[in-house]
């Protein structure tokens, strides 16, 4: 699995997904830190990358699309650093890894987490 890690979450995500076996870029070390959603979205897709990020406006943009990527994964937290979220959203993808591969919205927060399938239905 491979996961492009939004600015707006801490670059110290990258070790926890490689510990798992997974390959993980942080957004400020292959694009710029003004880009677009649509520009992080468009590379994620050509990459096939999942977009990990603390952002709402992605599952906007899936949505209002119908796009089949790439999958995302939201956290939904007011501290949303790897110490405090780390394990949960580890066992999240582990739980998910088929759906993510194929197309999937997955929101975590503290209590629980939720998944679409790609492309989202009204």
């Amino acid at each position: 699995m491979k996961i492009l890690i939004d600015m707006n979450l801490s670059p110290k995500w990258c070790e926890v997904f490689e510990r798992e076996g997974w390959q993980a870029t942080h957004w400020s070390a292959v694009g710029s830190h003004n880009a677009t959603d649509r520009d992080i979205m468009e590379w994620a897709t050509t990459r096939q990358h999942v977009v990990f990020t603390h952002d709402l406006d992605f599952g906007a943009m899936l949505a209002a699309t119908q796009a089949v990527s790439p999958s995302v994964i939201q956290v939904r937290t007011r501290d949303p650093l790897p110490d405090r979220l780390g394990s949960m959203v580890i066992a999240v993808i582990r739980e998910h890894a088929d759906a993510l591969r194929e197309g999937a919205l997955i929101i975590v927060d503290e209590a629980r987490s939720r998944i679409r399938i790609l492309p989202l239905a009204d």
